[in-house]
């Protein structure tokens, strides 16, 4: 009995350390090629795993791609989490998350290329997931968690959407990476110094403090 389950044990570490293999590659694959370019003979290459057990997890190429977007919201979701906004006033609450945000982005350019990418197939991996669906709504319960202390320390407005006020954090933080390029191509701003990184990221948290504080009375 010990030795049959050590047996299962082992099997479930193997197979939990070749599915992780395998996403990392299809990760950097999808980043590079989106998924139209994409080949599952690479990915079975570059996870030095083969097509049999890449079919075998995700069923085709379709299931592998949805499962790495599910992977990436769960990572910025769970990073989130452990901001504990909860625990710092609303003003540092939200300057936290903008933050966050700005640097997930800028250090995830695989995820802001395989987001890009998403929104050219209309989103529909994301809109047929049902985790990201769960994740959604708890992003939006804690931010309007927030925004509620904000209101009632008198420094929030009271009309604010959480979700449309998350599309403009995400806005101001994503833009600047996913266009990263053409930007310095045009306006000669390098996103990747140490100096425009940190104007963007401060300018980022008062374009999202501007949407919530009250006027002065």
């Amino acid at each position: 009995m010990p030795n049959t389950r050590k047996n299962r044990e082992k099997v479930v570490r193997q197979t939990q350390t070749t599915k992780a293999g395998i996403l990392r590659a299809a990760r950097e694959e999808f980043a590079q090629k989106g998924l139209e370019g994409s080949l599952v003979d690479r990915i079975a290459e570059r996870s030095g795993s083969n097509k049999r057990m890449i079919y075998h997890y995700f069923e085709n190429k379709d299931g592998l791609y949805k499962t790495v977007l599910e992977g990436i919201y769960a990572e910025l979701r769970e990073h989130e989490a452990e901001l504990n906004l909860e625990q710092h006033s609303p003003i540092d609450a939200i300057n936290l998350l903008v933050e966050h945000t700005f640097y997930y982005f800028h250090k995830n350019i695989e995820a802001v290329r395989l987001l890009n990418d998403e929104n050219l197939h209309d989103a529909r991996h994301v809109e047929s997931s049902k985790s990201i669906a769960g994740l959604r709504l708890t992003l939006l319960d804690t931010i309007s968690e927030t925004l509620d202390r904000g209101v009632a320390a008198g420094l929030f407005r009271k009309d604010i959407n959480p979700a449309h006020f998350y599309i403009t954090v995400a806005s101001v933080c994503y833009f600047p990476i996913s266009n990263a390029a053409t930007l310095k191509a045009f306006l000669g701003v390098d996103i990747q110094s140490k100096k425009d990184l940190e104007l963007r990221l401060d300018y980022a948290k008062r374009a999202a403090l501007g949407c919530l504080l009250r006027d002065p009375d």
